[in-house]
């Protein structure tokens, strides 16, 4: 009687320890370099440690992670948004305008929104309905939203924002903890299930990973793509209203320059910039980790310029140290 061939199982030799594989990961090395900065910044300036300067540091970050959180979700599927900041000049523009005509404080957070989803229906038709790549798509968009914001506007600003509508942007829910800070931290929370509990987060990653073999699975490839570019073009619509709401006023160069920040906060959170792996946790302790660096290097008076520069810096690096490692690894390995 012949035996039937048995199947070959690969079985390690040790087993990963849960504790182990957490205190290696990303998300603990980020934490790890987060409070690193904390201590850093109190002894750097007398006035980090104060409860009003620690709260005006969640200022410093809170609008641009709001809408990291959706780019990441963006880039893990493998697409990108760059428009995110032209959205939200458009947004805070059409603001402005309603605002002439007399609509109140409910009906300009409403425009807002209304506007960021436009804006990014209108990024994800384009890509999947088209066909086009997102990077393309979205540079054009970029230039499209804020030169529509230069037309309407030119060097002029509106101003006038009614007194209910700085709560938004400027108001506290209780005590030194800002509303703008509780949103992102919702926002955080509804993300974190969105892509790590449910079949919808799943198929992001399937797509990041194989689009093609998504396809074949079942995937309604295409229109988590587009949800996923809505859903980008929402948050930036939210975070229009926030920066306007506590600017006070609405500028064509309103945001200028977010993108690099935004992508700099996903990246640095661990999510692969060519998609299929990430995780919310990792953004939101990145986005800790910039608002420490940018609010660190604010309090010491360092210019604006070499803050740019340092966020450049940093995003090539975060790229680029993986690639070096694998190759060092590869070399060292022959």
């Amino acid at each position: 009687m012949t035996e039937l061939p048995s199947k070959s199982r690969n079985i390690p030799d040790r087993l990963v320890s849960p504790i182990k594989t957490a205190l290696f990961s990303w998300p603990t090395l980020l934490l790890a370099v987060a409070i690193f900065i904390f201590i850093l910044n109190s002894f750097a300036s007398p006035y980090f440690l104060s409860a009003w300067s620690l709260s005006d540091a969640t200022f410093n970050f809170t609008e641009k992670a709001l809408i990291a959180l959706a780019m990441a979700l963006l880039i893990v599927s493998g697409e990108i948004d760059l428009s995110v900041a032209g959205i939200i000049a458009l947004a805070s523009t059409i603001m402005g305008l309603a605002l002439q005509f007399g609509v109140d404080t409910p009906g300009l957070v409403v425009i807002g929104i209304l506007t960021g989803l436009v804006c990014g229906a209108f990024n994800g038709a384009l890509v999947t309905g088209l066909g086009l790549p997102s990077i393309v798509v979205t540079i054009g968009t970029m230039s499209l939203f804020r030169g529509i914001s230069f037309i309407i506007l030119g060097d002029q600003a509106f101003k006038g924002y009614p007194e209910s509508f700085a709560f938004f942007g400027q108001g506290y829910v209780w005590w030194v903890i800002s509303f703008e800070f509780v949103l992102f931290l919702l926002s955080a929370a509804i993300f974190y299930v969105l892509l790590h509990r449910t079949n919808f987060g799943r198929h992001i990653f399937v797509i990041g990973n194989n689009p093609v073999a998504a396809r074949f699975s079942g995937v309604r490839v295409e229109r988590v793509k587009f949800v996923l570019f809505c859903l980008t073009g929402l948050m930036a619509g939210v975070a229009a209203v926030l920066l306007t709401s506590r600017l006070g006023s609405t500028r064509p160069s309103i945001a200028t320059g977010w993108e690099l920040g935004i992508i700099t906060m996903v990246v640095l959170g661990g999510v692969n910039i060519l998609g299929g792996t990430g995780s919310i946790q990792g953004v939101v302790i990145a986005a800790f980790v910039m608002g420490l660096v940018t609010f660190g290097l604010g309090l010491l008076n360092v210019p604006g310029i070499v803050m740019s520069i340092f966020i450049g810096a940093l995003l090539i690096g975060v790229i680029a140290l993986p690639i070096l490692l694998t190759r060092l690894h590869d070399r060292v390995s022959r």
